[in-house]
């Protein structure tokens, strides 16, 4: 397996294509439209923030994205593969090596060391055992927790959870991270080395990363913010590559 930590991408084809999304959930007799006509293109490597307040469809354009949920009409491409199209079983299958998960609560298992949390992902990848010790040592290297891990996650703060966390969503190398609200739960100084370990790993590893957040300071570290109202997507796109278009173009 080629790892991604130490690989080099340009910023050229659009990883996500995402066209003329819809989707809506059953309240009793009602139909509540979340997303409408969504349109979107992201580019591998770049590091996407999505805002928007509560209800705008955020986490669910997130977990169309990474397979988590289905679209009621339109296309989702990642790597040139339409998700839409794709039965349960192979959804599961596509997520295992594709995407990576990061959530505000970590969801890592409590009777489990930080070695075992991230290891879980190669459970059924078919690597052996010393395969999976080297890709776990490799990924908990990468978010700087190798002497913790042998601790349960009682035994870590909040930021070395959340670091767990990614770790064990890299783990894999996938192609995406996708991430709803990873400070959300963290006091200010956590919140900000999980940012500074996301940076990381979008500029130096080339990882794309798709982010929830309400946080306008977790926003800032995004390449492109793009805000969602009302199951709409905002057109005005913000942040470092928006204004570097416009100073160039």
């Amino acid at each position: 397996m080629r790892y991604a930590f130490f690989g080099q991408m340009e910023l050229k084809t659009p990883i996500v294509e995402i066209k003329e999304i819809s989707k809506s959930y059953r309240r009793g007799s009602r139909i509540v439209p979340v997303l409408v006509d969504i349109n979107l293109d992201i580019q591998e490597g770049e590091f996407l923030a999505l805002m928007g307040p509560s209800g705008s469809g955020k986490s669910t354009l997130l977990n169309l994205i990474a397979a988590l949920d289905k679209a009621d009409s339109g296309i989702i491409r990642v790597g040139g593969i339409d998700i839409t199209s794709l039965s349960e079983g192979d959804l599961a299958a596509w997520r295992a090596i594709n995407v990576g998960f990061i959530f505000q609560f970590y969801n890592l298992i409590p009777v489990l060391t930080a070695f075992e949390n991230v290891e879980l992902p190669l459970l059924l990848s078919g690597l052996s055992k010393r395969e999976r010790r080297d890709h776990v040592g490799l990924a908990l290297q990468v978010v700087n927790l190798v002497p913790r891990m042998d601790h349960y996650p009682a035994q870590l703060s909040g930021g070395e959870q959340q670091r767990v966390a990614i770790a064990r969503a890299v783990v894999t190398d996938p192609k995406i991270l996708v991430a709803d609200e990873p400070t959300g739960d963290l006091d200010r100084v956590s919140a900000e080395e999980i940012l500074d370990l996301m940076d990381r790993l979008n500029h130096e590893s080339q990882k794309t990363i798709i982010m929830v957040t309400h946080d306008p300071r977790a926003a800032r570290r995004a390449h492109t913010v793009r805000h969602l109202e009302k199951g709409y997507l905002n057109s005005t796109v913000e942040n470092g590559i928006a204004r570097e278009s416009k100073e160039t173009g």
